[in-house]
C-alpha cells in the first residue's frame, strides 16, 4: 500500500491541503503503508522554491513525515514517453484553435442550449491541415480523446461514484510549449511509482474518472487505485473556504500560537462523528477511519480549533513549553497562567503583566477604595493565603462584597477585566509593583 500527498509549491500551505495531507499520513501511518510527498511543480511560472521550502517545514511541524519524495520537473522523460504513447495510440490529438476561437465556440453552443463542451473539430483536420497550419506557424497543443462511457469506483468516502465521460470536454494534456499539464503527469506519476490510494478533495471527482480514462489508455487496469474523496471545507458562514485567505495558512495559523496537536486533530477529526479529542499523532493515526466522515461539507470553525487548543494547554506540562516562553518564565508562572489563554503567544502579555509596568485602567471613582486597598496591603512574603486575607481585610473595612470588592482590584493590578486567579498571580506581581498600580490607578 502507497498514498502521497502531492502539494503545488505556488503558495503556502493551508488548512485544507494541509487537512489532505493529514488524512493520508494518518491513513499511511495506521496501515504501515509507504507514504510519498511529491512537489508537483510542473507549473514553472507560478512554481517557487520558497514555497516548497515551507510546505515542508509545516508538513514537518504537523509530525508528519515521509518515506519518499521527489519533485516532477525532475521526471520530464517519463512524462514525455506516456505522451508518445498516447499519440502513437491515436488517443492524444494534436488542437489548433485560439483562445478566442474556444470562447466563441463555448458561447455558440451556450446560445444553442448546449452544453459548452469541446466540439473535437480537430480530430477532423487532415495531414495537409495540420501542415499547413504549422507551416503557417501555428504550434499545436495536444488533447486526449476520452471514451464514451462512465467511469466508476466504490469511493472509501463517498460511496459509489461515476463519472460520464461524455459530459466532459477532452482534456488538453499538453501545453504548445511542450509543458505537461497536472490531469496527466498526476496519473503517470502514481502508476510509475506504485501508488495504491489516493486520497483527495471532492473537487477532484471528475479528474479521477478522466484519470482512470488515461490510466487505461496507457495499459492500467481500473482496479489499480483505490479512492477516497473528502467533501470541500467550508468557512464559518457556510461559504467556501478561500485559499487566498492569508490567515487560514498553516504558517500563520502556527505563528499565532495553534499547537500543533490541535491542529492535527482538529483537521483529522473535520466533518466526522467523532469528537476532536487531543492526541499524539500515532494515536490519532491509530483512531483514523475514513467511514467515519461525512459525506457533506464540513465548517472550518476557528472557535472550535481555539478550544481544542486551549484544553491542549492547560494539560501540557512545564518541560513540555518551556522553550517557548518567555525568557526567565517559570513553572509556577505557567502553571499560573495556563489555564487562561487560548495561544501560546498570549502567555507573553501576562508575563509582562506579572514583570513590566503596566497602565492601570482609570478608576477615578475608585480613587478612595483604592487608596485604602494600598493601606492594607500585607507586607511581604506571600504567599496563595495573601488574597484573600487581604481582600477579607478589605471588605471589612469597607463593607464591599463581590464584584465591588474585586472588579477594581483586578483593573488596578492587571489592566484586564478577566485573568488567571488574582490569588495565584498576586504572589507573581509582588508588593512593590501591586504597591505602585494601586496608587497609579487611584
Amino acid at each position: 500500500m502507497k498514498l502521497r500527498f502531492a502539494p503545488s509549491p505556488t503558495g503556502m500551505l493551508h488548512v485544507g491541503n494541509a487537512r489532505q495531507a493529514i488524512a493520508n499520513a494518518l491513513f499511511a501511518r495506521k496501515h504501515n503503508a509507504t507514504f510519498q510527498l511529491r512537489i508537483d511543480d510542473t507549473d514553472v511560472g507560478r512554481s517557487q522554491e520558497v514555497y516548497a521550502t515551507g510546505i515542508r517545514t509545516d508538513l514537518e511541524w504537523l509530525g508528519i513525515s515521509w518515506n519518499e519524495t521527489f519533485r516532477q520537473s525532475e521526471c520530464l522523460e517519463r512524462y514525455e514517453c506516456a505522451i508518445e504513447a498516447l499519440k502513437a495510440s491515436g488517443r492524444l490529438y494534436p488542437c489548433f484553435e485560439s483562445e478566442q476561437e474556444l470562447t466563441a465556440k463555448r458561447e455558440m453552443r451556450i446560445r444553442q442550449h448546449k452544453p459548452p463542451l469541446y466540439d473535437r473539430a480537430m480530430l477532423k483536420m487532415t495531414a495537409a491541415q495540420r501542415a499547413q497550419a504549422e507551416a503557417n506557424g501555428k504550434v499545436p497543443y495536444w488533447r486526449f480523446k476520452l471514451t464514451s462511457g462512465s467511469k466508476a469506483w466504490s469511493d472509501l468516502v463517498m460511496g459509489n461514484c461515476s463519472v460520464k465521460l461524455t459530459a466532459v470536454s477532452d482534456p488538453v494534456l499538453v501545453r504548445a510549449d511542450g509543458t505537461v499539464l497536472y490531469t496527466l503527469a498526476s496519473i503517470v506519476d502514481d502508476l510509475e511509482t506504485g501508488v495504491t490510494h489516493i486520497i483527495r478533495g471532492e473537487d477532484h471527482i471528475t479528474n479521477t474518472g478522466v484519470q482512470l480514462d488515461i490510466a487505461e489508455a496507457l495499459g492500467a487496469k481500473p482496479t489499480r487505485f483505490t479512492f477516497a474523496h473528502l467533501p470541500l471545507l467550508l468557512d464559518e458562514g457556510g461559504g467556501k473556504l478561500s485559499k487566498r485567505f492569508d490567515s487560514m495558512s498553516i504558517r500563520t495559523l502556527h505563528r499565532d500560537g495553534i499547537e500543533a496537536r490541535a491542529m492535527t486533530t482538529y483537521l483529522a477529526s473535520l466533518g466526522s462523528s467523532k469528537s476532536p479529542e487531543p492526541m499524539g499523532f500515532d494515536a490519532l493515526a491509530q483512531d483514523y477511519d475514513l467511514s467515519c466522515i461525512s459525506k457533506s461539507a464540513a465548517r472550518f470553525d476557528m472557535r472550535q480549533l481555539l478550544a481544542l487548543n486551549r484544553r491542549i494547554l492547560v494539560s501540557s506540562e512545564f518541560q513540555d513549553v518551556r522553550e517557548r516562553l518567555p525568557e526567565g518564565a517559570t513553572e509556577q508562572f505557567w502553571l499560573v497562567i495556563r489555564g487562561n489563554i487560548e495561544l501560546l503567544t498570549e502567555c507573553h502579555h501576562w508575563w509582562h503583566v506579572v514583570h513590566d509596568g503596566i497602565t492601570p485602567a482609570e478608576q477615578p471613582e475608585e480613587q478612595a477604595y483604592l487608596a485604602e486597598a494600598a493601606q492594607l496591603l500585607p507586607e511581604e512574603p506571600w504567599s496563595e493565603e495573601t488574597w484573600a486575607n487581604w481582600t477579607k481585610a478589605l471588605s471589612e473595612a469597607t463593607g464591599r462584597k463581590g464584584k465591588a470588592l474585586f472588579r477594581p482590584l483586578r483593573l488596578a493590578l492587571t489592566g484586564e477585566e478577566h485573568g488567571p486567579e488574582l490569588k495565584d498571580l498576586l504572589p507573581l506581581i509582588g508588593r512593590e509593583k501591586a504597591l505602585q498600580r494601586l496608587t497609579t490607578g487611584s
